[in-house]
């Protein structure tokens, strides 16, 4: 059946349909596109997220030019949501940055979401050394490793 419809139409039926042709031009809209690197959202600042001092500290010893730490909120984790913080040198468009005494924080906009008041902190102990996020005022709970987290559900 499908190959008889087809065979119906032909080009002397179809000319017969109306054409949307615009007889306008084309009209430019100039934007102001930042430089490559550059964040268009606005920084972070210690109200969105805390970095506290031994983190600050950590990151001025490990840090090399041009990178930064990214803390990024993602789903999965034994209770739900799963903090992931790393070293990178790369910003989104969505990226959010908070300089302080010479080190960068960058959080995603979507993130930022489930990190607004919390705090950057490096923690070490015998077991391991690590940044972690505490004192997070929408987690509900987590696990015993920190590096999940449940929404507070108020």
């Amino acid at each position: 059946m499908f190959p008889r419809v087809l065979s119906r139409l032909s080009l002397s039926n179809l000319t017969n349909f109306p054409r949307c042709v615009s007889t306008s031009t084309p009209k430019l809209y100039a934007t102001s596109r930042p430089e490559p690197g550059t964040s268009v959202t606005p920084p972070l600042t210690i109200e969105d997220v805390k970095v506290t001092p031994r983190a600050i500290q950590r990151l001025k010893q490990i840090l090399t030019t041009g990178e930064k730490l990214r803390v990024e909120v993602d789903g999965g984790g034994c209770s739900g949501f799963e903090y992931k913080i790393r070293l990178d040198t790369k910003l989104g468009d969505d990226d959010r940055v908070l300089q302080m005494e010479g080190v960068e924080v960058v959080v995603d906009k979507l993130s930022l979401g489930y990190l607004r008041g919390a705090t950057v902190d490096y923690y070490e102990d015998l077991m391991k050394t690590s940044f972690r996020i505490v004192d997070n005022p929408v987690a509900e709970k987590g696990c015993s490793c920190g590096s999940s987290f449940a929404l507070k559900l108020d």
